[in-house]
This record gives C-alpha cells, structure tokens and sequence, in this order.
C-alpha cells in the first residue's frame, strides 16, 4: 500500500493510492496516520478496506507528510561508505545516531526555509524506516518484522550550526521544513530488498547524489536491531537511514543551498519530492 495525507497544512486528510494510481479518501475509515495509526494491526485493518469502494479524489493538491507526526526523529550519520570518504572521516565501527527534532517534519513538497544566522544550508536524499510495533532488544533476523514501511527523506541541514557550534549535531538537522518526508508511506510488503533501492537528489536539474542503498554501512535490519539494544522504537518513529556523496559540504568548493535553489529527491518505489528553497522570515 502507498499511504499518504492530502491537502493544505493543518487540514490534511489520509488518502491511498488505487491500482490506477488515483488518490482515494480514507476520511472516516481509519484514525490518522500516525503513532498507532501506521502500527502493523492498523495497517492490517486498512489492508481489510474496499479501496474500490472510497471516493477519488480527483485534485488532491498539496501532498503532505504521510505521516501527521512522528514519536521520534531518528537519523543515522555517515552510513555510506562513499560520503564518510568525501568528508575525510573514517567508517563507523557502529551506528552514529542523532535526532532530528519532531517540528522539523513537513511535507514533501513544502518550501524549504533557510534559518537566521544560517550559513551553511546542504541536503541529503535518504531512506526512511517507519516503525510499526514497539521494538526493544530484537534481532537482526526479525528487526524488518518490526517495520512498517518505507519513505523518502530529505535530512535537510546547516552544517555551521551541526559542525562549528559544538554540542551534538541536533541543532544543525532541526530547523521548520527540515524534515520533508513522503510523498507517502509505503508498507514494507511492497518493498521487496530495502538494500537495492535508487537514492538520487538533483539541485536546479544538476545531479548531486546518485547512489542506491546496497552501498550502507549499516543495512536496514542492522539499524533496527541496534537501536533496539539501548531504547523502544515505537509505531511511528521514523529512521533516517543516512545519505550518500555528493552533499554540498563534501564538493570542492563546497556548495551550499540558496534562496532560489530547487531540490528534487527521489528513492526508487517510494516516490519522488521537491523542494523551493527560500529565506526564512
């Protein structure tokens, strides 16, 4: 199933895709999408729905984030073994997690806002993991049971603020508009290998990032077991499984993000985003 939210912001309603691709209304047929909402048994009720039988929705406009909110913000640093190489940093021997905060989820194809003080904007096209049943201390063979689905995401970002501010990178990954996540949520039955997935994001029509998840340090199913091992994911939480090369901040010289600038995004099957780039207020 390709689930998504439809309209403007703050009155997004949920929607599924048909087999022709149309958008049907799920008003009235399940809670919103999010937390217990795109929990497995919830997902498995949708499932039990007469798609057929839900009205079109012939001009959805805005497409929001699939999700309505999100528990938990995860992300996962330097996971391609190409990208830690153009930031001069060694592979991991584990995981680096960091979060984004929650008010950074937006939608897809929402207008991305540069912060104040803001000098050092990038981009980052990743797979995102949904959580779909709570998820403690579970192994690598039967961490994927524990997923939802699947999603694009857009771990937009302010390298001064993540890299030359001290503390953690939190602050440099969190602003409004810094989490474009969608255009829809994909259940995980659709997604045959998460490992051989497309990543790609293109700046004013120029590649930047062409790259395909096989090349992770860390696969899906090893992210989920690990972070399982110190907290309780939750239905809902998302994971951002990390970027690979061709960000800004890796670019000789290094290229940074503009009021003007227009990203597209993209990871195979789960659908595509873009993004304005414009001056926050």
């Amino acid at each position: 199933m390709k689930l998504l939210r439809f309209g403007p912001k703050g009155q997004e309603k949920p929607g599924i895709l048909d087999g022709d691709g149309q958008v049907r209304d799920l008003s009235g047929k399940v809670d919103e999408l999010a937390g217990p909402g795109v929990s497995l048994e919830a997902l498995d009720k949708i499932r039990g729905i007469d798609i057929d039988s839900l009205p079109v929705v012939a001009d959805p406009g805005r497409i929001g984030s699939p999700l309505a909110w999100v528990p938990n913000f995860f992300c996962i640093g330097l996971n391609y073994s190409k990208h830690a190489a153009e930031t001069g940093a060694e592979e991991p021997k584990e995981p680096i997690m960091f979060n984004k905060t929650t008010s950074a989820l937006c939608g897809p194809n929402d207008t991305v806002l540069i912060p104040r003080g803001a000098t050092k904007p990038d981009w980052e096209v990743e797979l995102g993991i949904v959580i779909g049943k709570p998820c403690l201390y579970v192994s690598e063979d039967e961490a994927l049971d524990y997923v939802a689905g699947y999603c694009t995401v857009n771990d937009v970002s302010e390298r001064a603020f993540q890299t030359e501010r001290g503390g953690q990178w939190t602050k440099g990954k969190s602003a409004p508009t810094f989490g474009p996540v969608g255009p829809y949520l994909v259940t995980a039955d659709e997604v045959a290998d998460p490992q051989k997935l497309a990543v790609s994001l293109k700046l004013n029509g120029d590649v930047m990032q062409q790259s395909n998840t096989s090349d992770m340090i860390f696969t899906c199913c090893e992210i989920v077991s690990y972070m399982s091992q110190f907290m309780q994911l939750m239905p809902g939480d998302i994971i951002a499984t990390g970027t690979p090369e061709g960000v800004g901040m890796g670019m000789s010289p290094q290229v940074w993000l503009k009021p003007g600038d227009v990203m597209e995004v993209s990871v195979e099957g789960l659908g595509d985003q873009r993004q304005d780039v414009a001056a926050a207020e």
